[in-house]
């Protein structure tokens, strides 16, 4: 499997502190199948002020310390990326990585706060040629009131990826209801871990691969964590990867308070 969203690099955003626990996580990643990492630091103006340089820097160091600890896990460059006034020109200029050096990226929108403008700057984003991966929306506080927007966007030509623990429920009953929702409507293209520590969240995608595949079929499992992942590695082109699967559940998803409770809460 490929995980192409995993905060794994130690000291360098809000993923492990230092070298051990990152350690820990690739060898967590290779136990549960897991062949190919993305390295995807936050890139958060005020924040996490990383940019491609210090990244390659740090997977560099990280390969070093995989080889040494003989763990085989390959290591690919991305970023956690925000949005930001700048966001084409970093992208355009190189200071913001894409997912190893495609026209693909993961693209993060705020948890709390629907952007203003936020399909403004997918569309824009789309017609300079890169294709936004769009980060765990499941997860995000505003999505039942901005749901259309997220398929507006991916028929503009953005994608979206889910993060394995949202299926398993590992997030609660929100993140998880949503993950099934988009996953049954034919709206994902990856499932990704969004690991962040081997204890609190680890990288572990096989699980959620099941997931997928009990309510999608095997084939599709496959393109969530394989085919699709690597098309982005290879950066192949939207149209000549595995279309999505036909949807399940759009003619007939309930609310997101029947899906949970059967009823409206009062």
């Amino acid at each position: 499997m490929i995980d192409l969203h995993c905060h794994i690099l130690p000291g360098i955003d809000d993923g492990p502190t230092d070298l051990s626990v990152s350690l820990a996580m690739a060898r967590c990643a290779v136990d549960d199948g897991i062949r190919i990492t993305a390295c995807t630091p936050h890139i958060y103006p005020g924040l996490y002020e990383n940019h491609a340089e210090g990244i390659r820097s740090a997977i560099a160091a990280f390969r070093l310390a995989l080889a040494e600890a003989n763990i085989p896990l390959q290591l690919v460059e991305g970023a956690d990326t925000h949005l930001a006034p700048d966001l084409l020109e970093g992208l355009r200029g190189g200071r913001i990585p894409s997912l190893n050096g495609s026209r693909y990226f993961l693209f993060e929108p705020p948890h709390h706060v629907a952007p203003p403008r936020l399909e403004d700057s997918v569309f824009n984003l789309v017609a300079a040629g890169y294709v936004p991966v769009i980060t765990h929306p499941e997860r995000l506080t505003w999505i039942e009131e901005h749901y259309p927007a997220f398929q507006r966007m991916l028929q503009a030509g953005a994608w979206i990826q889910l993060t394995s623990g949202s299926l398993t429920g590992r997030y609660g009953p929100r993140p998880k209801y949503w993950s099934e929702r988009i996953l049954d409507e034919g709206l994902c293209h990856i499932l990704a871990t969004d690991a962040h520590h081997i204890d609190r969240r680890p990288p572990l995608l096989a699980e959620a691969r099941e997931v997928a595949s009990r309510r999608l079929g095997s084939e599709e499992a496959t393109h969530l964590v394989v085919t699709r992942p690597q098309g982005i590695i290879d950066n192949s082109p939207p149209a000549s990867l595995p279309a999505l699967p036909e949807a399940i559940l759009r003619k007939t998803a309930r609310p997101f308070w029947r899906g949970l409770f059967g009823r409206k809460p009062h």
